[in-house]
Parts: structure tokens; sequence; C-alpha cells
């Protein structure tokens, strides 16, 4: 991996060594495992430290739900649910949770000003950038971590576009434009992260092909973040119509994606992935990997 190393806070990201959890913390009633679990502030500061003392390198904060046919909200509705959260959270008297490594979920510029004002530490824009061209001024002006990630259309459209000349190569290139223009705008290169979006304007057999396919992704030199948690691929392999019981089918994509080179594993279920990421890192990394239990960040 050519990417140079981060460190965030009192975590080090190093590429390459072993992968890294982000915790998703959806502060939204109605996204598509998790909605009205965790809208009121207390219980949404109680999540964070338990995916903090479960080993999550990364709290993701959502407050616009992005499932499949989603309707949008207010920017006043998704400040309000992101910005009190992340205050709280470097308010906290606890270091270890007031010393997280924060993502900011949105594709809004101003929201993702807001977020960095209030200590997010990190962009994750499932837009990658179109919806709000702002949006990279806004990451170039403060130079924190960008997460791009690939879709078409938009969460009440996506899914009816779904028509590739080839897959991998046009969501590699979507990225490596993205990218560009990322950089271009002002944004580092060793800033960027690249999703392929599983799930998002991707059908069934698409998003086991990108699982397949993540290694051709790796010649773009970015680290990579892949988020299969929980999504509807694995609930139709497994006939399972409850997203929170889909946790093992998650633990075979997160594995698969480890093996196709992922850096960075979007994940609900931070402590069972944690396991994952121990075994598949000792197996697929370097000859370090097999120390990974040894980590710390």
């Amino acid at each position: 991996m050519s990417a140079k190393p981060w460190k965030i806070r009192r975590r080090n990201f190093d590429w390459g060594q072993r992968t890294y959890l982000m915790g998703v913390l959806n502060v939204t009633p109605d996204s598509f495992s998790d909605g009205g679990e965790f809208t009121q502030l207390p219980l949404a500061i109680s999540r964070v430290c338990y995916l903090v003392a479960k080993g999550a390198d990364i709290i993701d904060i959502g407050g616009q739900s992005t499932r499949p046919g989603a309707e949008p909200v207010s920017l006043t509705e998704e400040l309000q649910r992101v910005v009190p959260v992340i205050e709280a959270i470097r308010d906290d008297a606890n270091q270890a949770l007031s010393s997280t490594v924060i993502s900011v979920d949105t594709t809004r510029a101003a929201v993702a000003q807001a977020a960095i004002a209030a200590g997010a530490d990190i962009v994750n824009d499932i837009s990658g950038g179109t919806f709000e061209p702002e949006m990279l001024e806004v990451v170039a002006q403060h130079q924190v971590p960008y997460i791009m990630m690939h879709m078409r259309g938009i969460p009440q459209t996506m899914q009816q576009m779904t028509d590739y000349t080839d897959l991998i190569a046009d969501i590699q290139g979507f990225l490596q434009q993205q990218a560009e223009r990322a950089i271009a705008a002002g944004v580092a290169h060793e800033k960027i992260v690249i999703d392929p979006g599983i799930g998002f304007a991707k059908t069934y057999t698409q998003s086991l092909e990108v699982l397949r396919g993540l290694s051709a992704l790796r010649a773009l030199g970015m680290p990579l973040l892949v988020g299969p948690s929980r999504k509807s691929f694995i609930g139709r392999i497994l006939n399972q119509p409850d997203a929170g019981q889909r946790v093992w089918g998650t633990a075979a994509a997160c594995a698969a994606a480890i093996a196709g080179g992922a850096d960075i594993l979007r994940v609900h279920d931070v402590a069972e992935m944690q396991d994952v990421c121990r075994v598949a890192d000792a197996i697929w990394r370097s000859p370090n990997g097999a120390d990974w239990v040894a980590w710390g960040g």
C-alpha cells in the first residue's frame, strides 16, 4: 500500500498493516438497520461508548438515512441530529471517548463544516462530491481526510440506475475522476479514501461482483473502505429479512473484503467484526498480521 499513514488524535492508521473498523452510529429514525435506536442523545453517547470499548477505530455519525428510497431531511434537521452528538463526545470526561476519531456521514457541505467545527475529524460523503461540489472546498479548507463513495443518482432513484458497461471499470473511473477533482480543489491525495459503494446503485449480483473485484481498485493508490454490514444482498443469500440477524453473513463479507485489500470496514457489529479482522488479517496481511492482537493505534 503506497498511501501515507495518518495520525488523528491518539490513533495511528498505518495502511496495509491491519484492517481498521468504522463503527456506525445512525442518529436517524429511518435507517435500514438501526433507525430510531439512537436518536436520543444519551442513547447515542452510550452507543459510542460501547463501540469504542469494543474496538472501533472510527465512529461514523450520520443524520440522514441513505437507504434505498429514503427521503431527504432538511439541513436544519440534519444539523440538529449530528452536531450535538459530536459536541457531547468531545466534551465527555472520559478521555477514551472524547479523543475518539469521528467521521461525519453527510453529503452536505454545511453539515461537514459544522461537524468539523464541533470536532469531527473525517468527512464521509456517499456522493463523492457530486451532490454539492462545495463539499470539496470545505474538505480542502480544513485539510481533513475525505472518504468518497461511488453511487449513481440519489437514494430515491439509485436502484433504477444499475446498468453498467463494465461495473468495476466504471466504479474505478468514477473514483479516479472524483479524486482528481478533489485534488484540484486542494484536497491532499494522501487524505482521500475510496469506497466502491456496495448496495448503492448496485443489484444483488453487482454487490457480489464488487466484493470479488476489490483488488482492481487498489491500483488507484488510495486506502479502500468497504461497507457490507447487514446489507440486503446478505439478506437475500440468507433469506433473512431482519437486518439485525445478518451478523455472520456480514462476517463472511468482511473476510472477503479483507482478502480483496480493504483497509477500513464500516460495520454495525464492531465486537464480532473485530474477531473477523484479527483472523483475516493474520491470513492475508503481512507477517505482522499474526501479531494483530498487540494493536493499539
